[in-house]
């Protein structure tokens, strides 16, 4: 069972217009709802891979009773999350059908409660055990301490289950310093942990702030890692356009799967790019088209060198 931690869920909705203009009024052509927040997509991607897993985290009021409604049909996903007083979030994305661009809209998570806090982190440390590895993703909401993913890697480290990583700004600064299995910032977030614009300079940067791997997602670029057994970077066949909404957290279950199925970095980064890629060009967020990702697979580059023992 691979376990996913997102402490800010949820529910996508993802609109379709013929042309996106700001300040004008739009007629909406298609609307599709799912169970969102960074550890839910990733969580129905490791399943539509054929992985068990568990999703938990923190849900609320009328939205959160229908993310829970949705992710009761994905088949291979168990739900352990946490009820909380107050309402899950909502994020819009926006689709320009001409363009293929997408315009997002995230709202705050509900205020998390020092009760509510306390009682996850006691449901979290009697999850761990069970799990092959743990993926932590997404941003805190309100309420929850910025230091909380250090304290969920050190508990993770501790049972000797393997911890993945992926958020940004002050929680990914401390939660490096816990020395996560692999962090999975995107450019972005790489620069402001490590001051750094230079991706190779910074993912090394952050190897020495504490994680043991670290995968860059560099969008149309492609990922660089850096780890232990060496240094890849995987290069998309192409550029696409499309909704790119979960395309980072297909990322990572490309690499938690590679990670529990004892493939090499080199296949581990060839999965994560085409399951990335298909991500992009499916319609929804936490989705991936299986005969394009199977298509992409074999036309992926990666190119690297490993680490002399």
């Amino acid at each position: 069972m691979i376990l996913t931690v997102t402490l800010n869920t949820a529910l996508d909705i993802t609109y379709r217009v013929p042309v996106l203009r700001p300040h004008g009024s739009h007629r909406v052509s298609a609307v599709v709802e799912r169970p969102g927040g960074k550890g839910l997509n990733v969580a129905r991607v490791l399943a539509a891979l054929g992985h068990e897993v568990t999703v938990t985290g923190f849900v609320g009021g009328a939205t959160g009773r229908v993310v829970q409604e949705q992710l009761a049909g994905v088949p291979g996903v168990g739900d352990a999350l946490m009820p909380v007083a107050g309402a899950t979030r909502r994020t819009i994305a926006v689709v320009d059908e001409r363009t293929g661009d997408t315009t997002q809209l995230n709202e705050p998570g509900p205020a998390v409660m020092p009760a509510e806090w306390s009682a996850f982190q006691e449901a979290y440390e009697d999850l761990v055990p069970a799990a092959s590895a743990v993926a932590l993703c997404g941003s805190l909401p309100p309420g929850v301490p910025v230091g909380a993913y250090a304290g969920l890697v050190r508990t993770a480290r501790t049972a000797n289950v393997p911890v993945l990583l992926d958020t940004g700004g002050e929680p990914l600064r401390r939660g490096v310093a816990a020395r996560p299995d692999i962090v999975k910032p995107n450019a972005d977030e790489l620069a402001e942990l490590t001051g750094s614009h230079e991706p190779l300079r910074a993912t090394q940067d952050a190897r020495r702030r504490g994680a043991r791997a670290v995968v860059a997602s560099l969008g149309p670029e492609g990922l660089l890692a850096a780890a232990p057994e060496g240094r890849w970077r995987a290069v998309p066949p192409a550029r696409v356009h499309g909704n790119p909404t979960g395309a980072g957290d297909s990322v990572v279950a490309g690499l938690l799967s590679g990670l529990v199925e004892h493939l090499p970095w080199p296949d581990r980064l060839a999965r994560a790019t085409a399951l990335s890629v298909a991500t992009v060009l499916s319609p929804v967020a936490g989705e991936f088209d299986r005969a394009v990702y199977e298509e992409l697979l074999g036309r992926v580059a990666v190119t690297g060198e490993v680490t002399a023992a």
